[in-house]
Order: C-alpha cells, then structure tokens, then sequence
C-alpha cells in the first residue's frame, strides 16, 4: 500500500502524465491504460524502493514504455501505420524523448470538451481524465446510472479516436466554443472534491484545489470573461469553509454548527473582490449567481445572521438560469428559512416529481430536516434513515444516522 504522501502526488501527477502520453502518442484511450500501468508500477515499487528523484518523468517513462510495446504489437497485427511515426513505434523503450517541462493538462481539459463531442460526453470524459474520478463517481455527479456513464464515456473515447482529435493548443474561437463546457466540468470537478460523492473522507482536497489551479488558468486565458472570475470566486468562497466541516475525527458538521473562526478570511477576501470585479462587466451567470449565495453565508459572523432573504432571492434567480434539481433543493431550505418549513416542504412535494432526484438522498435529508424544523419527529426520524441509507459518504452517513438516533431519544434540538 502506497504511503499517503506517495498517493497524494500520484493523484496530482496522473493527469499531467495522461496529457504527456496523448500529446505525444495522440490515442487518448490507449495513452489512458498506459497511464493506469503506470500507476500500478508505481504503487508496486515506491513503497519498495522509495518515491524517484523526478516521480512526473519516472511516471511519463513508465506510460511510454506501455504505449510503444502497445504499438509496436498493433503495427505487427494489423500492418498499418498507426498516427506517429513508426520510428517512434520501434525505438527502444527504455530511452524515451525527454518529458516536456510544460504542463498539457489544460490543453487537455480543452480538447476533451472538444465540439465532435456532446456537451455531457465531454464533462464526462474530462471528470474522468483530469479528475481521476471513477465511472461511479461520475454518474452520481450527473444523476444517471452508472451504465449510462460507462457507454458516455466509451463512445467519447471512441469519438476522439475516430476523429483524430489532437491535443495542441486551442484557438480563441474554439476556447469560445468549449469554455461553457470546460467551466461546466471543473465546476463538477470541485463539487467531487468539496464533497465526495463516495469512500470514508467527507473532502477530496486534491480534487477541489486542482480544479481551483485550472480555473484561474482559464482565468487567465479568458480574463474578460465574468463567468470564469464568477466560477473562481464560487469555489474559493465554498472551499474557505473546509477546515469548519469535519470534527478531528471526520465527522460532518452543518454549515449552521460550524466555528466560523476555521474559516479562511484571506481566500473569502479574495472570492468576494474577484466577484465584485465581475459582477458589473454584463450578463450576469449561474456562477456569478452561486458565488453570490456563497459571499452571503460567508459574510454573516453568526448562522443566525445570516441574510436568508436575499439568498432566497437569489434562488429565485439562479432557477431562472437552470433547471438543475439540486438547485431546487436548495431554493426550498432558503424559503424555509424566510417564510417556515409549511413553504419548504411544499415545495419539496413538487421535487417527488423530478426522476432526477425523486429516490436521491439528499431530498430525503432536505425533508427530515424541514419535518424536523415543523415539529413532525417522527417522519424526521424516518426521513433521516431513508437519506443515511442512500448516502455513499460514509461521514454523511454517519451524520444522517446520529440525527435520527437523536431525535428517537427525544433530543430534538436542530
């Protein structure tokens, strides 16, 4: 088993190394395996021999050797040239080109949300190859089964291979034509890592600060553009929070419980400057909407100053823009908050009607906790247990069932 320090920079190098293979080879699906050999040499031999002097270019090494004997086996079976050079293909495999200094990973970003793909294969693609996520994962982030997300994800590898997308740098027209997709992507890229949708952590920090480091790239490639700074300013804003969310021992804690003090007041400073800069420039976006949200929770010393009236407004804009049903979840906790828990559970009743969310956990949490706030205790308690058996994070989980067991003893403090 991998040491934690030795896992966390294979999470961080994987996607830098897979942009390497592709860039080079140009088979996104077969660099992807390559890249996955890697890993297991990896977590075979470092905990053996010690992490390496370079661990990218020992990794990149490693994936090249994978891709020439893949090559060289597909040249000799099928007879044709495949899209490098066959020099390249027969060289020999201990001696690879020198590894470039630069990092590809945002030019993979963009080809991945390259316009041969649907927007929803592109998302899914990327998640896979920039987040490390797993087909799961994935499917959970998109509310779909995990089928679906595999078929997704096979058919926009396919697409890549059949078109001979390359990964080089794009163009300022084709950044315009992919950027709602590649800030789509790292917005589910942040959202995995803030709250993982799986395993025994609540956060994936490697996850929500990578996307973080690819938004202010894109920022700075696209710094005219309010909804890249709006996307930033979002997930500095949530992400300031972290510290706050989890006792020592990883237990979860409510936004409303969490010691304020954690919260880091130098990332908030930025995440509201950086909106306030794009907030004036035009049109206003989702994101820019949602960071909004954010700098009000962010702004209240205490929960209970928290300004709900204009975070139910902003609910009410942000539903105009998306008909994302975890955005309507969240307009029903704001106008129970504003109006009491008779609004919100009236409008929960309309999400039982939603098949993207009418079995998801947290509906049913969202409802405890509004059953809770009407005083009906006992359909909390059950409401509580349905989420707890449908969350995947086992900190929520956790959290979910110490609620119910709480209120069946009669402790119905919120």
């Amino acid at each position: 088993m991998l040491p934690n320090a030795q896992e966390a920079i294979l999470r961080d190098l994987t996607p830098r190394v897979l942009a390497a293979v592709v860039r080079r080879f140009g088979d996104f699906a077969a660099a992807e395996d390559a890249v996955q050999d890697a890993l297991i040499a990896a977590a075979r031999q470092w905990p053996r021999d010690g992490l390496p002097d370079n661990p990218r270019a020992w990794l990149t090494q490693v994936a090249y050797r994978r891709m020439t004997d893949v090559v060289r086996t597909d040249v000799a079976r099928r007879q044709r040239e495949r899209a490098f050079a066959l020099d390249a293909a027969f060289a020999p495999a201990a001696e690879p080109e020198p590894e470039p200094e630069e990092d590809d990973t945002l030019g993979l970003l963009f080809m991945c949300c390259h316009d041969a793909l649907t927007p929803a294969s592109a998302i899914a693609l990327t998640l896979r190859a920039l987040g490390g996520l797993t087909t799961a994962e994935i499917a959970h982030a998109f509310l779909v089964p995990e089928r679906t997300m595999a078929q997704r994800i096979s058919r926009a590898k396919q697409t890549i291979r059949d078109h001979g997308i390359p990964l080089v740098p794009a163009t300022s027209l084709e950044r315009a034509e992919r950027l709602r997709s590649v800030l789509h992507v790292l917005y589910l890229m942040f959202n995995e890592g803030y709250s993982s949708s799986g395993g025994a952590g609540l956060r994936r920090d490697d996850l929500a600060h990578e996307a973080i480091r690819l938004t202010r790239l894109v920022l700075g490639l696209e710094p005219d553009d309010p909804e890249v700074g709006g996307l930033l300013a979002l997930m500095l804003l949530t992400d300031a929070r972290r510290l706050a969310r989890t006792m020592e021992d990883g237990e979860f804690i409510s936004l409303a419980r969490q010691d304020r003090s954690l919260w880091d007041r130098r990332q908030i400073a930025e995440g509201v400057a950086l909106l306030s800069a794009v907030l004036p420039r035009g049109t206003v976006g989702p994101y820019q909407v949602q960071a909004a949200i954010a700098a009000v929770h962010d702004e209240a010393a205490r929960s209970e100053d928290t300004d709900w009236t204009q975070i139910l407004a902003l609910y009410e804009l942000l539903m105009g823009m998306s008909d994302n049903p975890m955005v309507m979840l969240s307009h029903a906790v704001a106008a129970t908050m504003v109006h009491g828990a008779a609004r919100g559970l009236a409008l929960l009743a309309v999400l039982d009607r939603d098949p993207r969310l009418c079995d998801h956990y947290r509906l049913h949490a969202v409802r405890a906790h509004l059953l809770h706030m009407d005083g009906d205790l006992t359909s909390a308690i059950a409401h509580y247990r349905l989420a707890a058996q449908g969350a995947t994070n086992l900190p929520e989980r956790n959290y979910l069932m110490i609620r119910a067991a709480r209120l069946s003893e009669g402790d119905a403090g919120l």
